[in-house]
C-alpha cells in the first residue's frame, strides 16, 4: 500500500468515525435509532440489488451457470454438509448463539414502548435479518460464480462486493452500494459506543464514583465516554492487517458468551442472583479470552466453551448464594 492510499484511508476513516462520533454524542439514543432505521434500509436494499444484477447481467450467466460454475470448481461446493466435520457444523450452528449477547441488538428490544409491541419488534427484526442475511449469502455465492466465469482474481475474498459495484454498476449506483457499506459499518459503530457509554456512566460512574450525580452530569459524562471509546477504537483498528471477519468472530464470541447466558436465564429462571449473574458474565468472558489465546487449534468456536461455562457459573453461584430479588422473569 503506497503512502498516498493509506494517508486517504486514513483521512476518511477519521472522517467516518467523526461524523459517527456527533450525532451520537450530540443526539444519543434518539439520533442513533433514527439513523440505524435508514442506514438498516440502505444495506438491506443493496444486498437484494447486487445478486439480482449479477444473475441477470450478461456475463453473469443465471442460476442454473453460476451453479455449474462452481460445481465444475467443486462438486460439494453448494453442499452445506460436504467435508464438513461434526465441530466444523457445530461451530458455525453455534453463530446464532451470538444474537443473544450482543448489547446493541438488545438495547433496541429494550426501547420498545410496550410488551405489546414486542410481537411486532420482533416480527420486523426477524424479516430484516432473513433479508439481508439471504441477501448476503448470495452475494457471495453469485459473486464467486461470476469471478470464475469472467475470470477475475479477487486477493481478498472479503472485497466481492467492492470490486462486483465497480464492475457492475453506474458510477452513481456505485456511490450507493458504497454508502451500503458504510451504513452497517456506522450503524454498529454508533450504536456500540452509546452502549458503550451508557455502560460506563450508568454502571461505574454513577454506582462507583459518584452515586448522586446529577442527570445533566451523567449526560456530559456519557458523552465523554463516547468520545474515550471512540477515541480508543481508532487506535484498535489502526491495524491495516487486521481481517474483519476474524474481529467479528472474536467479539461476537465474546459478547455472546458474557451475556448470551445471563440475557436467557435472567427472563426465565427465577432463582438466579446478582452474583450469579456477575460469574457469568465474567467466566463467559474469561473463558472465550483463553480460548482464543491457547485453545483456537482445537477447531471449535470459542463460543461454545463460553457459552456453557457461563451457564454453569451462573447456576452454581446462583445456588450458592442468597437470592435478593435482583431479578423477575418475564416468563
Amino acid at each position: 500500500m503506497g503512502v498516498g492510499v493509506w494517508i486517504s484511508l486514513t483521512a476518511y476513516f477519521v472522517l467516518m468515525i467523526g461524523i459517527v462520533l456527533i450525532y451520537t454524542v450530540i443526539g444519543g439514543f434518539l439520533a442513533v435509532s433514527l439513523t440505524d432505521f435508514v442506514q438498516g434500509c440502505i444495506m438491506m436494499l443493496a444486498l437484494v440489488i447486487m445478486p439480482i444484477v449479477i444473475l441477470t447481467t450478461g456475463q453473469g450467466g443465471g442460476v442454473d451457470q453460476a451453479a455449474n460454475r462452481l460445481t465444475d470448481i467443486d462438486p460439494n461446493f453448494l453442499s452445506m454438509t460436504s467435508g464438513l466435520t461434526f465441530i466444523g457444523w457445530l461451530s458455525a450452528v453455534a453463530w446464532g448463539l451470538g444474537y443473544f449477547g450482543q448489547p446493541h441488538i438488545i438495547v433496541r428490544f429494550m426501547a420498545v414502548r410496550s410488551v405489546a409491541d414486542v410481537p411486532k419488534a420482533r416480527n420486523i427484526g426477524m424479516a430484516w435479518m432473513a433479508i439481508s442475511l439471504i441477501g448476503a449469502i448470495c452475494v457471495g455465492i453469485f459473486g464467486r460464480a461470476y469471478a470464475e466465469r469472467n475470470g477475475l482474481n479477487i486477493a481478498d475474498p472479503e472485497t466481492i462486493f467492492i470490486v462486483l459495484s465497480n464492475l457492475l454498476f453506474n458510477p452513481l449506483i456505485t456511490g450507493f452500494l458504497y454508502a451500503a457499506l458504510l451504513a452497517a459499518i456506522m450503524s454498529t459503530v454508533s450504536s456500540q459506543l452509546l452502549v458503550s457509554s451508557s455502560s460506563l456512566t450508568e454502571d461505574f460512574y454513577k454506582m462507583v464514583l459518584n452515586r448522586d450525580a446529577s442527570d445533566k452530569t451523567l449526560v456530559n459524562v456519557g458523552r465523554l465516554a463516547v468520545l474515550a471509546v471512540g477515541i480508543a477504537a481508532v487506535i484498535i483498528a489502526r491495524n491495516p492487517d487486521s481481517k474483519v471477519l476474524g474481529l467479528v468472530s472474536n467479539a461476537w464470541a465474546g459478547f455472546g458468551a458474557a451475556f448470551g447466558p445471563l440475557i436467557i436465564l435472567s427472563l426465565t429462571w427465577k432463582r438466579m442472583t446478582g452474583l450469579g449473574a456477575v460469574a457469568g458474565l465474567v467466566v463467559g468472558a474469561v473463558t472465550v479470552i483463553f480460548w482464543i489465546s491457547f485453545m483456537s487449534f482445537t477447531g471449535i468456536y470459542e463460543i461454545i466453551p463460553g457459552f456453557i461455562a457461563a451457564f454453569i457459573a451462573i447456576i452454581v453461584v446462583s445456588l450458592a448464594t442468597t437470592d435478593k430479588g435482583e431479578f423477575r422473569p418475564l416468563a
